[in-house]
């Protein structure tokens, strides 16, 4: 059993992702401050959720190595009447398995993270940071770690831009000053562009394996080996109410290359799809990549 020191001032016990309170009562996730025993110097330190469910707090070089994308949120996700934002799971097509989110701007970028060939595992609230600023302890639970194929490490803080408050800048400044000591990567992310996110957010749509039919897979090299209209090209594969599934899963899997020939003038999707074969790729086991032109040529 590791202890430590609730909000409410009694010590905690791990359960699976919930703390009990040996006073009673029940605590989401690993509590922010004060948890555990005060830092030893005024480096960084990390609190997650290690194996059979217990807090693992070590120094921050000491849990660089630790396989963040895998581990359990240090908090839950509430959903409750009344909630302003709207907090869920996310079904990860990376991972195969359910990653949580606390507001749909955070969902839209675990969506392109889950997009994202170079990334092969994600997890959500991986772990609270803690640091010692002007004499005071602080803390914060980055919204995702994400892993990416060559090994490297990569935080995320999703925020909407006009919305950083000068607390949260200090504490997001502190993230990345953490990040670059044990080499991880670290954003910053707002509100994504719009047209590139509704697209995204469509193919997501056809990322499960039940939109893979094998037979269209199996002929879309052929028919796609130079570029062709999109409905032309699922009408060679055949009715394209069956076909188009299985090419939207493609292209998010990017089986194809996507470009965006020009946009409808009544609202923010594309009217005319141009796609392309591409060539294999080991990254996560995907067979391309995917691309988007917007009507002036540039790639999004």
């Amino acid at each position: 059993m590791v202890s430590a020191w609730s909000q409410s001032g009694g010590p905690f016990r791990v359960m699976d992702r919930w703390l009990v309170l040996d006073g009673g009562g029940w605590v989401g996730g690993l509590v922010a401050l004060p948890g555990g025993s005060p830092a030893a110097s005024r480096g960084f330190e990390l609190a997650y959720v290690g194996a059979e469910g217990r807090e693992q707090r070590e120094s921050l070089v000491a849990a660089s190595g630790v396989r963040f994308e895998l581990v359990t949120p240090v908090r839950p996700f509430p959903s409750y009447r009344g909630q302003r934002s709207n907090s869920g799971l996310w079904w990860c097509a990376t991972t195969g398995g359910h990653v949580g989110y606390e507001s749909w701007l955070e969902r839209d970028q675990l969506t392109l993270l889950d997009f994202d060939q170079a990334i092969v595992g994600i997890a959500s609230q991986p772990f609270w940071l803690f640091w010692q600023d002007e004499g005071r302890r602080r803390s914060h639970a980055p919204d995702f770690f994400a892993r990416r194929v060559d090994g490297t490490g990569v935080v995320v803080d999703v925020r909407p831009e006009g919305r950083v408050r000068a607390r949260d800048a200090a504490a997001f400044a502190a993230t990345r000053r953490a990040c670059a000591a044990v080499g991880w990567d670290y954003r910053l992310v707002h509100e994504p562009e719009a047209v590139r996110m509704a697209n995204v957010r469509w193919l997501a749509g056809y990322r499960h394996p039940r939109c893979r039919r094998e037979a269209v897979v199996a002929a879309a090299p052929v028919v796609f080996a130079e570029p062709v209209a999109l409905m032309h090209g699922a009408a060679r594969l055949g009715d394209p109410l069956a076909t188009l599934p299985t090419v939207f899963h493609l292209l998010w899997w990017a089986g194809c290359t996507l470009t965006l020939r020009c946009r409808c003038r009544s609202c923010r999707w594309w009217r005319r799809w141009t796609v392309e074969q591409r060539a294999g790729s080991a990254a996560r086991g995907r067979p391309g990549a995917v691309r988007w032109s917007g009507g002036d040529g540039r790639w999004l």
